[in-house]
């Protein structure tokens, strides 16, 4: 799926009608590529993400996906293009009590009938692609566990194989890596861009980890103080370009 920004500005939902948190901002995304957001916190990354979900009305500006401005859809077309894109928070929610079975094939809800999504529940339909999605990640023997009895990583990395098992040709991941060891990180990662790569699917992810990002990823965007800062490939993102984008939080370069 193609991204097209054009000067698209966003601002949190509870913000002052004056407050941005992005900037407006213009860059393209092409179908198939894969692009880290690195920048400080408070940069305008998590936003930048909403407004590609269409989880945000741009403030200013506009936003294209494959051409065409959601915003400017019927309510049914809307809800049929958020189908195809899929959202992974830093956070992933996930109901407590509910089976990490249920909770993965939760990817699949968009091309799910109702009745289908209701049985699904209780019968989970698609039980093979969950144990699959979940075995790229070492989680396999988790699948008929309770959320609850997972650590804070196990559910970061189940949030995740709910990507695998959607049909969505947008991955838009929002800190993949927060509640991960550096093992796990890389193997997520690296899981991630693979199964993007051979599906063909537009990866977008924002990342605190830099060194992880200029590892896994051709094209990277800096984001400082909601404005763009630099969208370069990976090898013209220089040590001294890092120090600058991180200027005031270097403790946060890593």
């Amino acid at each position: 799926m193609k991204i097209e920004l054009l000067a698209a500005a966003g601002r949190h939902p509870a913000a002052a009608p004056a407050s941005l948190a992005l900037q407006p901002i213009t860059l393209c995304i092409e179908t198939g590529e894969h692009v880290a957001v690195i920048g400080p916190s408070g940069a305008g990354k998590t936003t930048l993400l909403h407004l590609m979900a269409c989880a945000l009305t741009p403030a200013a500006g506009s936003l294209k996906l494959n051409t065409r401005d959601p915003w400017a859809l019927s309510k049914s077309a809307l809800q049929q293009l958020r189908g195809d894109l899929f959202l992974a928070p830093q956070v992933p929610p996930l109901p407590p009590r509910q089976r990490v079975v249920t909770s993965v094939l939760a990817g699949q809800l968009p091309q799910m009938g109702f009745w289908t999504s209701l049985r699904s529940l209780f019968y989970p339909v698609d039980i093979p692609a969950a144990q699959r999605a979940l075995a790229q990640f070492d989680l396999a023997d988790k699948l008929f566990e309770r959320v609850d009895r997972l650590s804070g990583g196990e559910r970061q990395r189940v949030g995740l194989a709910r990507g695998l098992v959607s049909h969505s040709k947008l991955w838009l991941i929002d800190e993949p890596l927060s509640a991960l060891d550096p093992a796990r990180a890389i193997q997520a990662i690296e899981t991630l861009t693979g199964n993007a790569r051979a599906r063909g699917i537009t990866l977008v992810a924002t990342l605190h980890h830099v060194q992880m990002a200029l590892a896994h990823f051709p094209r990277i965007i800096g984001l400082k103080n909601g404005e763009l800062a630099f969208d370069l490939p990976t090898a013209l993102v220089t040590p001294e370009r890092l120090k600058d984008l991180y200027a005031q939080h270097l403790d946060e370069l890593t």
